[in-house]
């Protein structure tokens, strides 16, 4: 019996280290890449402008807070932004705390209400056009609810792509979750668990809200030309959080990196 105990231990450490990574609840191994001081790490691209332009201070550092603000525009003027951080990435965990403040821009399109998102896998800030308002990528959409809009938050966007969902691959630009509804002002903690191209989960309060696999690009809002072709599939890419004229705060932006 003392024999088989000793072979069991062996066989658990192992075999145990990938899992103890993906399942594990504590903070072990996580990462903030959101330093609460500065945006170093991190690289602007807004529509209408260059690389590494932080149009009006849109994306800054306030109070520990990465905030996406609008205090300094005019009007929004299709002037969609991302912050995009610094590495290729293919299989990890992002856990990221947001909440939504303030007004929607009024000349903003009423999709953008109570709207973010958190882009993965997606093409780097240099390689868009200047006037692209979207990075081809697949994004975690993060919405928020009022008294006179309820919306599901979690749900996937597919600029660009396309995606295996419930057992076939869908053209839906909108892949809708199952998760609860947040109001303003509260915090909200989303996790995104990527599995290169194997598979993409979004999780809200510990529960799974969506799952796919298999990005390609192709279908909705592809750009001309891109120099990737229709149906490669999607390995890795960049993570990136959206400005999309509501001003939205992020607390918590945390990394784990996942083994093979």
């Amino acid at each position: 019996m003392k024999i088989i105990s000793i072979l069991l231990m062996v066989l658990c450490s192992c075999t145990g280290g990938t899992k103890k990574v993906l399942h594990s609840d504590n903070n072990r191994g996580w990462l903030s890449i959101f330093n609460g001081k500065n945006l170093d790490g991190w690289t602007p691209k807004v529509a209408g402008d260059s690389v590494g332009v932080n149009t009006l201070n849109v994306f800054r550092v306030e109070d520990g807070l990465l905030r996406v603000c609008y205090d300094e525009y005019d009007q929004f003027n299709n002037r969609y932004g991302h912050l995009f951080y610094k590495e290729k990435l293919s299989k990890y965990k992002l856990r990221v705390e947001y909440r939504f403040v303030g007004s929607l821009l009024p000349d903003a399109e009423s999709f953008c209400y109570r709207n973010s998102g958190i882009m993965i896998h997606s093409q780097s800030a240099g390689s868009m056009g200047i006037e692209q308002y979207w990075p081809v990528s697949l994004e975690t959409q993060l919405l928020g609810s009022s008294d006179s809009v309820k919306q599901h938050t979690a749900n996937l966007c597919t600029p660009g792509t396309t995606v295996e969902w419930r057992g076939q691959r869908t053209e839906k630009h909108i892949v809708p979750a199952s998760s609860n509804y947040y109001f303003d002002d509260e915090w909200v903690t989303v996790e995104i668990i990527v599995n290169g191209a194997r598979s993409i989960s979004h999780v809200m309060e510990g529960d799974t809200v969506l799952h796919c696999s298999e990005p390609q690009i192709g279908g909705f809002l592809l750009p001309e030309n891109y120099p990737i072709p229709v149906g490669a599939i999607i390995e890795d890419g960049y993570i990136a959080l959206q400005a999309e004229g509501q001003p939205v705060d992020f607390k918590k932006i945390e990394l784990l990196k996942l083994d093979d």
